[in-house]
């Protein structure tokens, strides 16, 4: 055997070596409920069905899905009668109690080996407005809740999922000059103007925006005021276009109506 197969060798014997004693100090976990696994960034199958993955028909702008089949390009009346300020939307689930549980867990339990498995499916969900994309940019947290949660889950994901994609992160280029309340339990008047001009561009990066299409991450969208606000100000700023990618999006009951 040769020398260069025999240090491969050597190598492959130590990285699973490291993995088994790795294994031993963090053992594999489920990402929903904590049980243990046989492998790490995984859901144990009782939390696997507990996400209801969102898949086409949906509409085209916003990506609610349809209740049934409408075709292909079919958009939806909501987003005809009143068009979003971004091009596209897309969600890899709908949120609801398995999903919630799933980014409660990553959001405020500090459970960070989520974002590679996350930006996975959001890679799959996003992948026609990755395609197009020069820049990912997350949506910001206030500087003072980004102190006490210690990391902001949208930039995380952002991150992990420019490497994926290949392309450009920045995840400093929006910034939050305004401490909102928190939009639950706001209804979607209240919501918009709870984030009305609550977003800016960080000081010096607009040649960064200008002519550029941006995929905007982030974890829930409720009604879109936030996605709205913040691809508002990409907008003004010169993007070319602004689509919206996120973890979960509520679904009105029945989905959306042609």
């Amino acid at each position: 055997m040769g020398l260069r197969a025999g240090v491969q060798r050597w190598a492959e014997a130590a990285k699973a070596g490291f993995s088994r004693v790795a294994d031993i100090v963090l053992p594999p976990l489920c990402l929903g409920c904590g049980c243990g696994l046989d492998s790490h960034a995984a859901l144990c199958g009782t939390c696997w069905a507990g996400v209801d993955f969102i898949d086409r028909p949906y509409c085209e702008v916003t990506g609610v899905p349809f209740p049934y089949e409408a075709g292909l390009g079919a958009v939806s009346a909501a987003a005809i009668a009143n068009p979003p300020s971004y091009a596209r939307a897309r969600a890899v689930m709908r949120y609801n109690e398995g999903s919630t549980r799933l980014i409660h867990r990553f959001k405020y339990s500090d459970r960070m080996e989520a974002a590679p498995a996350f930006a996975l499916w959001l890679v799959r969900a996003g992948a026609a407005l990755l395609a197009e994309a020069d820049l990912v940019v997350p949506v910001p947290l206030h500087k003072r809740r980004l102190f006490f949660r210690r990391f902001n889950q949208s930039a995380e994901l952002s991150r992990a999922v420019a490497r994926l994609a290949g392309i450009g992160c920045a995840p400093e280029l929006l910034v939050r000059v305004r401490a909102t309340r928190p939009q639950v339990g706001l209804s979607g008047d209240a919501r918009r103007r709870n984030v009305a001009g609550a977003f800016r561009l960080a000081p010096g990066v607009a040649p960064l925006v200008k002519d550029r299409r941006i995929v905007l991450i982030d974890d829930v969208m409720t009604t879109g005021a936030t996605a709205e606000a913040c691809a508002r100000v990409l907008t003004g700023a010169g993007a070319r276009e602004v689509s919206v990618l996120c973890l979960a999006r509520v679904v009105p009951a029945g989905g959306a109506s042609i």
